[in-house]
C-alpha cells in the first residue's frame, strides 16, 4: 500500500534521530539520507534485520550490501588485513562518496556479503546519518531505498512513493547533494579496481593519492555492477549530442509517442542531482521515451554516463518497438 508519506519525519530534529535509532535497535528498517542517494538501513549486527532488506527490495541475496560507518577509524572494526591503498583512500576521502571493498572480519555477517570474504564499507558525510550512526553505536547496511534495479531515490518523498508504509520511518534530510551512488574501489586486488564510478574519479585518485586503479574485471561483486540497473519504466535512449536528440525527438513525436529530452549541457553536477528525479517524473507523466544527451566523459560525467547506459539497457516500455 502506498500513501502520501505520513512516515516521513524531519531528520534535523533530534527526536527524529532518537526515534530512528530506537527503530533500528528493534530490527526495523529506516530510510536515511546520504550525500549520494537515500538508503534503506538496517543494523549491521542483526542478520535478521539485514534479511528484511533483501525481501523488501526484491534484491538477490548474493548481491552484497554496503556497510556504513560513523568514523574513518571504525573501518578496522569491520575489516581485516587492510591494504596501504585502502587506508590512504579512507584517510583522503572519508567521510564522503567513496566505498572501499576490503577483507571482512568475523564481525561481518554472511547476509551482508553474500557469503564472500570481502565487505564493502563507506563513511557517509550527511550530518543526519553521521549523527544517527554515532548514537546507534553500530554500523548499518543501507542499499538505495528503492525496488531492486529501479531508479534510486534522492528525496524522502521518492522513498515514500516506492514503499509507502512498508518502511517504519523515513528520515528527511532534503535533496541529496550529489545524486548518484558512491564510487566503489576494490582494494583487495592488485592494482585496486573501480567497480562503480561516482563523484570521486579515477583521475582524482591518481592525483590526490598517487594510486593507480584499474577498470573492473571478474564477477559482479558489488552494488551497481550489473549491466541493467537504475531504470525507469519508460524507455531510455541515448544521444551523443543535443542535435541528435532533437532529431530523434521529432521522429518519435511524429509517430505519436510521448517523448522528452534530458540535457544539462556542461553542468554535470546538476545532471547528477536531477537525473533520478527526472526519470521518476517522466514515469509519473506517462512519458514513453526519455532521450538522454550523454555528458562528456570527464568528472561526474563518467558516472552519469554509466547510469544512463545501465538505464537504457534495462528500460521497458509497453509500446511496440521504436524501430
Amino acid at each position: 500500500m502506498r500513501h502520501s508519506g505520513q512516515n516521513i519525519i524531519d531528520g534535523k530534529n533530534s527526536l527524529s534521530i532518537d526515534a530512528a535509532v530506537r527503530a533500528l535497535l528493534q530490527d526495523l528498517l529506516v530510510a536515511i539520507p546520504t550525500e549520494t542517494v537515500y538508503g534503506l538501513a538496517a543494523r549491521a549486527s542483526s542478520p535478521s534485520a539485514v534479511k528484511k532488506i533483501f525481501v523488501l527490495k526484491g534484491r538477490p541475496t548474493d548481491h552484497p550490501l554496503i556497510l556504513h560507518i560513523a568514523k574513518t577509524k571504525d573501518l578496522s572494526l569491520w575489516s581485516s588485513d587492510l591494504s596501504t591503498e585502502a587506508r590512504a583512500l579512507a584517510d583522503k576521502y572519508w567521510p564522503g562518496p567513496l566505498t572501499l571493498v576490503v577483507r571482512r572480519n568475523n564481525k561481518v555477517c554472511d547476509e551482508i556479503t553474500g557469503g564472500r570474504d570481502t565487505v564493502a564499507i563507506r563513511c557517509p558525510s550527511h550530518p543526519i546519518t553521521t549523527e544517527l550512526l554515532s548514537q546507534l553505536g553500530d554500523a548499518i547496511v543501507a542499499p538505495s531505498a528503492n525496488r531492486f534495479g529501479k531508479v534510486s531515490p534522492t528525496t524522502a518523498r521518492h522513498v515514500a512513493e516506492d514503499f509507502g508504509d512498508e518502511i517504519d520511518l523515513i528520515l528527511d534530510g532534503g535533496e541529496c547533494s550529489i545524486g548518484v551512488e558512491s564510487t566503489i574501489v576494490d582494494c583487495t586486488t592488485n592494482p585496486p579496481q573501480v567497480l562503480r564510478t561516482g563523484a570521486i574519479t579515477v583521475d582524482q585518485i591518481q592525483i590526490d593519492c598517487d594510486i593507480t586503479v584499474a577498470p573492473a574485471s571478474g564477477e559482479s561483486r558489488a552494488s551497481g555492477m550489473l549491466e541493467k540497473h537504475y531504470a525507469p519504466n519508460c524507455k531510455v535512449e541515448l544521444a551523443s549530442n543535443l542535435k541528435d536528440a532533437e532529431e530523434r525527438f521529432e521522429k518519435l513525436n511524429s509517430d505519436g509517442r510521448n517523448v522528452e529530452i534530458l540535457d544539462f549541457g556542461a553542468d554535470h553536477a546538476m545532471y547528477a542531482r536531477q537525473l533520478y528525479s527526472r526519470f521518476r517524473d517522466a514515469d509519473k507523466r506517462l512519458v514513453d521515451v526519455v532521450i538522454a544527451v550523454q555528458p562528456s566523459m570527464t568528472g561526474l560525467g563518467i558516472a552519469i554516463n554509466e547510469r544512463l547506459k545501465k538505464a537504457s539497457n534495462s528500460s521497458v516500455n509497453a509500446q511496440p518497438p521504436l524501430d
